[in-house]
């Protein structure tokens, strides 16, 4: 019975983190950073601060995970603490989580023989934090050199301030390319025992844009018939959290206001869609439209992910985008083809 119930979870399990590598070179695609990285683990005692920069899904925060597990051994989950620094990206969670966490590495290291030389914080979106907060780690990062290293990990760089930038070696990641995604989720295919069209796979591939861990959900969603074809791809692709944002521009341009933010806040809550990243993709859906003039909405969106970048209130802001957008009367500003 115990067996069974295990195996219904293994299952279970969502395949992002099933089909997640746990070694470095298990990671795809990044070949130069992962020999790096191994270079740097030749001598651990002297690796630096690290800072892993580039877009959504292609491996970050997993690369930062293998190194810790692999640097720290078997008890590299209580030697390490990741935080997800848009949840908390203020100065409260650096002075009091951060900075408990090396403090306490400072009484284990002279305790325990054994002890690793050091614990590694992982702060995962960094870039959301706010500056006061960047600039609150700063000595922090130095009080705790001999103890801890930070992997900071960002989407953009530019958003991260220039004295931790200066203190970190940084890795740039590439996108994912398309027949190595393709042949990823052609191998879960295999291993969970699912048929699959290749064409249905670079149909994943082209609408995520080489974001493997988005391809990865939409595969799984695709597969529940048992086998993965075009119309099951289109139809996930119809009911994901990304696709949303089209209907909530097109409601709020149509001046549907308290529809489009109740669908905003649905996008937020329920499927997990970043504020960010909705303005990212949102900016898409607006220049799909073809516009007759687009600079009042550039500087509207350059405006709200101003306010986002700086800390202001992400509902609030988002909101308001969606107001302004119904002022606009962007229906009379479209391109005739």
């Amino acid at each position: 019975m115990e067996k069974e119930q295990k195996s219904r979870q293994i299952s279970d399990i969502m395949w992002v983190e099933k089909y997640r590598p746990t070694c470095l070179d298990q990671i795809i695609n990044q070949k130069e950073i992962v020999k790096g990285l191994e270079n740097l683990l030749k001598r651990p005692n002297e690796l630096p601060h690290l800072l892993f920069t580039g877009s959504a899904g292609i491996g970050k925060t997993t690369t930062a995970l293998c190194l810790a597990r692999q640097l720290l051994g078997k008890n590299w989950k209580r030697d390490t603490l990741e935080l997800n620094a848009s949840d908390e990206r203020g100065i409260k969670m650096v002075r009091e989580r951060v900075k408990e966490f090396a403090s306490i590495m400072k009484l284990s290291i002279n305790q325990e023989k054994d002890e690793k030389p050091f614990k590694i914080i992982i702060l995962d979106e960094a870039d959301e934090m706010t500056s006061e907060a960047q600039t609150a780690l700063r000595r922090i990062i130095e009080d705790s050199a001999k103890t801890t290293r930070f992997i900071f990990i960002c989407n953009y760089l530019s958003h991260i301030i220039e004295p931790i930038q200066s203190r970190c070696v940084i890795f740039r990641f590439s996108k994912v390319r398309e027949d190595e995604i393709v042949e990823y989720l052609a191998n879960i295919c295999r291993s969970e025992g699912i048929k699959f069209e290749e064409k249905a796979l670079r149909k994943i591939y082209e609408h995520t844009n080489g974001d493997l861990r988005y391809s990865i959900n939409i595969l799984q969603a695709a597969s529940a018939s048992g086998s993965v074809t075009i119309q099951q791809v289109q139809s996930s692709i119809g009911i994901s959290g990304r696709s949303m944002i089209a209907e909530i521009i097109d409601l709020a341009i149509n001046s549907k206001f308290n529809e489009s933010r109740i669908k905003l806040l649905e996008l937020l809550n329920v499927y997990g869609v970043s504020e960010t990243d909705f303005l990212k993709y949102a900016n898409e859906e607006i220049y799909k439209l073809r516009l007759e003039n687009p600079y009042e909405v550039s500087t509207m969106i350059a405006e709200y992910d101003y306010r986002l970048a700086n800390g202001a209130h992400p509902e609030i802001q988002l909101a308001a985008f969606l107001a302004q957008l119904g002022k606009l009367n962007i229906k009379n500003n479209i391109k005739s083809i």
